[in-house]
């Protein structure tokens, strides 16, 4: 009679414990590459009072800094997977970090707006292609059944990126200057370049994958005109300048070859066949809603802290931080919420941002800080508490084959939706400070018999000249304040505008 030999229990998977040096090193090495892009992302904002004062430069123009950052960092993530083939995966992380940690420095060496622009754009550019490698190369060096551990991990790098950089650069900047909050991220920057060589030593090898150049210049092509329209419009007064003018006609021509490109050529830079995909295609809508309500607050806030209440830039970095502590208060609940209920977690994240931006938008120029941080907090926990579910659905019913260039397309709209959305904010910011400032003048005169009231401060005299310029300081302080305020108001707008979207998307499908 045969006797059955008893059954071995199957091994239990491997944990934390049981990964190896190099595993370790490449955890590491990309929890610092992503933390870096993600500290200069935030680290810029904080300076912005610095900067427009040393370099001269008005509330629009120092814009740029963060906008065109956001442009380069949007035109360049495409081209990640075609990078990685063509020249490795180490050789792709050195070449990425280099480029990445020269432009910070020359950023701190910048004389001009004009050449700090120019290395913002580096920076961006060549950091782009750092989260997304980074999220590629831990999914490939370890084990499928730690894949979710892994990414918790580099999910809480990519949040404490923008915590630590108003923090930590705000105090340097208020110590020594502005150009010192670049020169930090150079140290970190060496040490991710010598991680990145031990731990992907066995990460060279090369392909040869084809390019579609023509898409990727009419794209990139199409999207700076667009950029420089909002940008530089208020200054040059909009169709009544030859720049603008001919930007716009540019712009026109690049997207109509770029439209006409895609639906002929076989392998297009981005192919439209993704759009026929209904939660891609509104999801990616979103996307671009959430990517405009992503960095908009933080480029506001230092300019209203530092200029209408004298806070100074370790205050401001600290109270922007709050921000990035919502989000990382997001991850305590995002995981249950997203998987019982997706679409009302994504639309709860959005209710909570638009609440955030009308509690913004009522603030007015005696704000406490408390004010500011606890409405950072609520819009940083709506920011989590949707993204993630969002990003899920999106890719939810889109072919497997097909999300690499879907990821590319998502990530585009997403940063073009920030860059675009900042330069809207602060042209509705100037020109309503403007007309406000115009409007609360004309009650400026000896005929208003309420400036003649004994309660009126003395130091606001309109008899004396020194009296009219601490009036019109005053007056100067309130209009911005209006013109902030507005800028909020549209915030709140945008959020609101996207929650009925959400419902349009399909739940995710059950397993069987």
């Amino acid at each position: 009679m045969a006797t059955s030999e008893p059954a071995v229990p199957a091994a239990e998977p491997a944990g934390l414990m049981s990964l190896t040096p190099r595993q370790w090193l490449v955890l590491l090495m990309v929890q610092l590459s992503t933390l870096l892009f993600g500290m200069t992302i935030t680290l810029a904002n904080v300076v912005l009072p610095q900067m427009r004062g040393a370099l001269s430069a008005t509330q629009d123009e120092i814009s740029w800094v963060i906008t065109f950052n956001l442009v380069a960092t949007a035109i360049a993530t495409p081209m990640t997977g075609w990078l990685a083939n063509r020249l490795g995966w180490r050789n792709m992380m050195l070449f990425s970090l280099l480029g990445f940690t020269v432009s910070s420095f020359l950023c701190g060496l910048a004389n001009s707006l004009e050449s700090l622009i120019l290395f913002r754009v580096g920076q961006g550019m060549f950091g782009a292609t750092l989260m997304p490698m980074g999220q590629a190369i831990l999914l490939a060096t370890f084990p499928r059944h730690l894949h979710a551990t892994v990414m918790v991990i580099w999910g809480f790098g990519a949040v404490f990126g923008p915590v630590f950089g108003p923090i930590f650069g705000s105090m340097v900047a208020e110590t020594y200057d502005w150009r010192s909050a670049f020169f930090m991220i150079v140290p970190p920057g060496i040490a991710a370049m010598v991680c990145v060589w031990f731990a992907l030593s066995d990460r060279t090898e090369r392909g040869r994958t084809r390019f579609d150049w023509t898409g990727f210049l009419a794209l990139s092509t199409a999207i700076a005109c667009i950029q420089l329209i909002m940008d530089r419009g208020q200054r040059l007064d909009w169709f009544e300048s030859t720049e603008i003018v001919v930007c716009a006609m540019t712009g026109c021509v690049a997207f109509w070859i770029f439209c006409i490109h895609c639906l002929t050529t076989p392998s297009p830079f981005l192919n439209p066949r993704l759009l026929l995909d209904r939660n891609f295609t509104v999801g990616t809508l979103v996307a671009f809603f959430m990517g405009a309500l992503s960095y908009v607050s933080l480029v506001l806030f230092p300019g209203l802290l530092h200029d209408l209440r004298d806070y100074p830039d370790s205050s401001i970095g600290l109270l922007l931080s709050a921000r990035g502590c919502g989000n990382w208060l997001a991850f305590l609940i995002i995981v249950p919420f997203s998987r019982r209920a997706p679409r009302l977690a994504v639309a709860t994240g959005l209710t909570l941002q638009t609440l955030a931006a009308w509690e913004m938008a009522q603030l007015d120029i005696n704000m406490t800080g408390f004010d500011v941080f606890w409405t950072n907090v609520l819009q940083g926990f709506g920011f989590g508490l949707a993204y993630t579910p969002m990003t899920v659905l999106t890719f939810t019913t889109l072919p497997r084959e097909q999300i690499t260039e879907g990821t590319a397309v998502f990530t585009l709209v997403r940063n073009f939706g920030s860059s675009i959305f900042i330069s809207i904010t602060v042209v509705l910011l100037v020109r309503s400070t403007s007309a406000n400032y115009a409007r609360l003048s004309e009650f400026i005169a000896p005929y208003n018999k309420s400036l003649s009231f004994p309660i009126l401060p003395d130091a606001w005299g309109i008899e004396t000249v020194t009296g009219l310029m601490r009036l019109s300081k005053e007056i100067q302080r309130q209009a911005a304040m209006i013109g902030y305020t507005n800028a909020f108001h549209l915030v709140a707008v945008v959020a609101a505008a996207a929650i009925p979207l959400v419902w349009l998307l399909r739940g995710a499908p059950r397993a069987p």
